[in-house]
């Protein structure tokens, strides 16, 4: 026992070294990913894009690709995630911020209503803040998030959470959208870029080198964040974050030891929990092209009321005191 005790320590006290060598170095990973990108941009606009054809649609549908990219990692790195200590924010009025639409009453179907209701306020454990419910506290942060979903000190060098997450799922799935077109349309030239094909002429500003290795980043970068989006997606469709989800495969296992079902008060059906997550369709606020172009929006909650299933004001299976702390998820993580 004793000596089970010290190697969880030990592990602790590596997993908070290596907390904050990332943290630290977030900013080197941040400039880096947009180092990459802008060259991988400068890459496809030099070398692939002048071979394609309909060229009246290739170019301005590529340029927005390429927009929302920029646009949504730049979004995801800047916005704050929703800070507990801090109040709500309200909606900007510059023309980056897409407008809400006019709700009618009279063409609104029972099925698209979703009741709100005020979020369970509970105690921290690390910052002895009151909290709402789906918050959780962020060791690297060392504040409680709203809707907490992970910490990325790679990637974005800050958290997941209510206000910027949105932006997090958009931004993986413009990543994939983009080397994905990449990886299918510059095939041909990263073959003549490697001299695959004789006489070599390469005609480009962009070296040979540069573009092969852009575009095994992409072949990569496709392939990982592609499974990371399909988790993600799945967890939204599922009306949970990545640390729910770890808890309620726990919920499950300790109702269903009991003969109970566990059910998520928060799952709305897949349909409903994308519109939500996105704020759009007859359950959310603004237009369905705010997917297809970077606009900014506001969350359909701030992270203190939820919308949850009929009938349930909390999770079903679940009895009070049984909800995981956050030292808990940190063993489930």
């Amino acid at each position: 026992m004793y000596c089970s005790r010290t190697v969880f320590r030990c592990f602790k006290t590596l997993e908070r070294c290596a907390d904050a060598v990332t943290g630290a170095a977030g900013p080197v990973f941040v400039t880096l990913a947009v180092v990459l990108i802008s060259i991988g941009i400068l890459c496809f606009f030099e070398v692939i894009l002048p071979m394609l054809a309909f060229s009246l649609i290739t170019i301005p549908t590529c340029t927005l690709i390429a927009f929302n990219l920029m646009m949504h990692y730049y979004y995801v790195c800047t916005v704050s995630p929703g800070f507990n200590d801090q109040p709500s924010p309200v909606a900007g009025t510059s023309f980056m911020w897409a407008k809400l639409k006019r709700q009618h009453e009279g063409n609104t179907s029972p099925q698209d209503v979703v009741m709100i209701t005020p979020a369970e306020m509970a105690q921290c454990r690390k910052c002895v803040q009151m909290r709402p419910e789906r918050s959780h506290h962020c060791r690297i942060c060392k504040r409680c998030i709203l809707k907490f979903d992970h910490h990325c000190p790679v990637r974005i060098n800050q958290c997941v959470g209510i206000h910027n997450e949105r932006h997090f799922v958009l931004f993986m799935a413009y990543l994939v959208l983009s080397t994905f077109c990449f990886t299918i349309l510059g095939f041909s030239k990263a073959k003549d870029a490697m001299g695959f094909t004789w006489p070599m002429v390469w005609l480009y500003r962009m070296p040979a080198t540069l573009f092969v290795m852009i575009y095994i980043l992409c072949v990569v970068l496709c392939f990982a964040v592609g499974v990371m989006l399909t988790f993600h997606l799945w967890g939204v469709a599922k009306g949970e974050t990545s640390v729910e989800g770890q808890d309620h495969e726990h919920y499950s296992k300790v109702a269903k030891s009991r003969g109970e079902t566990f059910v998520n008060c928060y799952d709305m059906g897949k349909r409903k929990n994308l519109e939500l997550f996105f704020n759009i369709g007859p359950s959310g606020g603004y237009s369905i092209t705010t997917l297809f172009f970077p606009f900014r929006i506001m969350p359909y909650t701030d992270g203190r009321a939820w919308a949850r299933k009929g009938g349930l004001e909390r999770h079903d299976g679940v009895r009070r005191g049984e909800e995981l702390t956050d030292e808990e998820d940190e063993g489930f993580a």
